[in-house]
């Protein structure tokens, strides 16, 4: 067993190497965020199979160590990035995954825990948010050392298609999701900006017509990605490799980026002892700063509504 108090930034860990937790090793190699990567499965033969076929990309990478391992293998990890469960299916919501997942999950922090783990543990399975609190219940970890990937693919999703409805690189649009990840999140439009400029006056000079009713059924595109997706496909993956892969480096690299990840909330907006998808300062301490960003009245409304419709959910213990 490695020791656990030499905690190596440069080492990560991804369990479960289904579609969704291939593709983030995958996208991690292709970014070198990582120098070793160790894949677990409980199907072992899969993550060796997975390791094998994304080690043979190095040659047009970065030097980069991935392997099939055991949890002695990641008690050492910078981070771990938590993907085993079931998948979301057609006609199912992602609260409908809890009971299921929730089996899965604690199956795997106890293995965790146990070995003094002293990195950062990131939750992607779904329902992110829930299984968030529920992880960091079971591994009594420090808050900021237990986060989701939240709201942050959502987000993607909602400048990709602001970006194209007005032409614009979605590098340059600035807005963001929170709240659940999930059927009750909301965009904040209030404070939605093109590199400055405020969202509704962009709409303006694009000579765009129905600024609230365009912005709405952008927002319910956004909101029902994930069942355009599997309707079509069966799965999403890509999106949100994608998307943990940004928040990986802004753990190791130590980036400070402000990212809506799933963590503890302790008072912001009025909410307490619960995990939700919040603007938060993500770097090699986890979820370091939860930021209480200005809402309007019914953006406020909103949220609160979607940390209740949470909190009828959430584990006890």
């Amino acid at each position: 067993m490695n020791d656990a108090c030499a905690v190596n930034n440069r080492k990560a860990a991804v369990i479960g190497c289904g579609f969704v937790g291939s593709s983030i090793a995958f996208t991690l190699m292709q970014r070198s965020v990582f120098s070793e990567l160790v894949l677990i499965d409980i199907d072992g033969k899969k993550a060796e199979g997975e390791a094998l076929d994304i080690s043979h990309g190095l040659p047009y990478s970065a030097p980069m160590e991935i392997y099939a391992g055991d949890y002695d293998d990641i008690s050492d990890a910078g981070l771990i990035i938590i993907t085993a469960g079931a998948n979301q299916k057609e006609g199912e919501t992602r609260l409908d995954l809890i009971g299921k997942n929730l089996k899965i999950l604690e199956g795997i922090i106890p293995e965790i825990a146990r070995r003094d783990y002293k990195g950062i543990l990131m939750i992607v399975t779904n329902p992110v948010d829930i299984l968030t609190d529920a992880a960091l219940k079971m591994s009594g970890f420090p808050p900021e050392r237990v986060i989701g990937s939240g709201t942050v693919l959502d987000t993607g999703r909602l400048k990709y298609l602001l970006s194209r409805r007005l032409n614009v690189d979605a590098r340059s649009v600035h807005a963001v999701i929170i709240g659940e990840h999930g059927d009750s999140e909301l965009a904040v439009w209030s404070g939605a900006n093109i590199s400055g400029i405020d969202l509704d006056h962009f709409y303006e000079l694009r000579g765009i017509p129905d600024y609230k009713k365009d912005t709405q059924r952008i927002y319910c595109e956004v909101r029902d990605s994930a069942y355009e997706i599997i309707d079509r496909k069966g799965a999403t993956y890509y999106g949100i490799a994608m998307a943990v892969a940004k928040i990986s480096e802004s753990i190791t690299r130590d980036e400070h980026s402000i990212l809506p990840v799933s963590s503890l909330l302790s008072g912001q907006y009025g909410i307490s002892g619960l995990c939700l998808s919040i603007p938060t300062i993500v770097g090699s301490g986890g979820a370091e700063k939860v930021l209480e960003i200005p809402l309007s009245g019914t953006e406020q409304r909103e949220l609160a509504a979607s940390a209740e419709a949470l909190k009828k959910l959430t584990v006890d213990s």
